[in-house]
């Protein structure tokens, strides 16, 4: 198997829109799944275990972690910056370049029309295999 080859199956594949939305995803959520397990870890059970201490139930007193909550969304706006630099802005900027790329130029077409009959007939027939009509010559 060509090297160039096995390259242009894996850019096809890699650069395929539902790919990179799936990837964008993984990672996103990874991040956001981190936010959420920060709101329930360092603010939520910290303030049920406050409550509990309010009506004096037995309960294992769980310090604020604030710091820890804001560590995590700047993770998180991190992670979100770098996803939105390299695949909105850099991968943008390689499939504009790709669609401003010379079109291929026009090859002869495969076939032509009858202009007796309109059948489909190949391009290099002289005589027209429907009507057997004799057809002018190609200039």
């Amino acid at each position: 198997m060509k090297a160039s080859s096995l390259w242009t199956e894996f850019k096809d594949f890699a650069f395929k829109g539902n790919m990179i939305d799936l990837a964008v995803a993984v990672v996103i959520g990874g991040a956001f799944g981190k936010v959420i397990g920060s709101i329930v870890d360092d603010i939520i059970l910290p303030l049920v275990a406050f409550v509990m201490q309010i009506l004096h139930i037995p309960h294992d007193p769980k310090p604020f972690h604030i710091n820890d909550f804001f560590g995590s969304i700047v993770n998180f706006l991190i992670i979100a910056a770098c996803v939105f630099i390299v695949i909105v802005k850099l991968l943008g900027m390689i499939m504009k370049a790709a669609q401003h790329a010379p079109p291929p130029a026009p090859s002869e077409p495969p076939s032509k029309e009858c202009p007796y009959c309109l059948s489909v007939i190949p391009i290099k027939a002289t005589k027209c295999a429907h009507c057997t009509s004799e057809l002018p010559a190609i200039a």
